[in-house]
């Protein structure tokens, strides 16, 4: 019954490595800084949850368990409002070339 556990936490813990592997290489494809912070918040909250659930799956239903869920709890508000307050500073920095961004993306073009 054991090796079951390791298999289920291993492909969550493998499932998490790869949805943040896929989270960098969004950040450094993208060029538009919005297009960069939405790849990297899903990422990371696909990932993390991925990883806390791989986790809590190998280490069994405990303290630990209880901790990694509020630990989950705290970093997904924690990210989302950070993302949130860094797309707004950038918008108000250059609200000309987001406007100038967003029109390109919605024409299909990239004039």
């Amino acid at each position: 019954m054991e090796w079951v556990r390791f298999t289920f936490a291993a492909i969550f813990l493998i499932f998490a490595a790869v949805m943040e592997s896929i989270a960098v290489f969004g950040v450094y494809k993208f060029k538009f800084v919005m297009n960069r912070m939405h790849a990297a918040a899903i990422g990371d909250t696909l990932g993390l949850m991925l990883g806390a659930v791989g986790l809590i799956i190998l280490k069994g239903l405990s303290w630990f368990s209880l901790k990694m869920v509020i630990v989950v709890v705290f970093l997904w508000m924690t990210s989302a409002i950070s993302s949130h307050v860094i797309m707004r500073m950038e918008y108000s920095i250059d609200e000309e070339a987001v406007n100038e961004e967003t029109e390109k993306m919605q024409t299909g073009g990239t004039q």
